[in-house]
């Protein structure tokens, strides 16, 4: 058994810490981020870019990140502009060298197609990041909640999901088994910079 030590130091809601993650060998990390502040005009809705805060937002979660030692294997992000762009900020600041996968399905997804995508994550990856859009990235990480976690992350998470927040989830088993009530919430923090 592999354990990481996560330590949540300031800038997260109300979740100021979090217990050291135990990784057998069926758990896994899984972060569900919806995309940072867009620019409320574009071509068409995919193609919005995020602002300029939008990308100081994205930097301070991927480094909020990072210092939670926090790295994906897998990374499924929408295939939208306001999305790549958020991964790219999150993976710089954050000092991943990962490449994801972008979905266009993920794009349009509703709770229950975002889930079956993430079902598809590779079996040898051991943390997912999503980069999705709301409701589906909120209501879906409410959903994976199986109220067994940190209260004040869950609470701050369903207290509103704005742009740039993330919930940390660990779920025991395989991608494939994924499901509503599955997952347990170790912290919910919303990148600001």
């Amino acid at each position: 058994m592999v354990q990481i030590s996560v330590t949540v130091l300031g800038g997260c809601c109300h979740s100021c810490h979090v217990a050291p993650l135990d990784f057998s060998q069926d758990a896994r990390l899984l972060v569900m981020m919806r995309h940072a502040k867009a620019e409320s005009w574009g071509d068409s809705d995919h193609e919005r870019h995020l602002t300029e805060q939008g990308r100081a937002d994205a930097a301070a979660a991927g480094r909020w990140l990072a210092e939670q030692g926090i790295t994906p294997d897998h990374a499924l992000v929408s295939s939208a502009t306001r999305t790549q762009e958020t991964w790219d900020a999150v993976c710089t600041a954050a000092g991943w060298s990962l490449a994801p996968v972008f979905d266009d399905g993920l794009y349009s997804a509703g709770p229950d197609t975002a889930l079956d995508l993430m079902r598809e994550a590779p079996t040898e990856a051991r943390s997912l990041l999503v980069i999705g859009h709301n409701p589906t990235v909120a209501y879906l990480a409410q959903m994976l909640d199986d109220g067994e976690g940190d209260p004040a992350a869950s609470a701050d998470m369903a207290g509103g999901y704005p742009t740039c927040a993330l919930t940390v989830l660990t779920f025991t088993g395989s991608w494939p088994d994924l499901d509503m009530a599955s997952a347990t919430v170790t912290a919910f923090h919303v990148g600001r910079g």
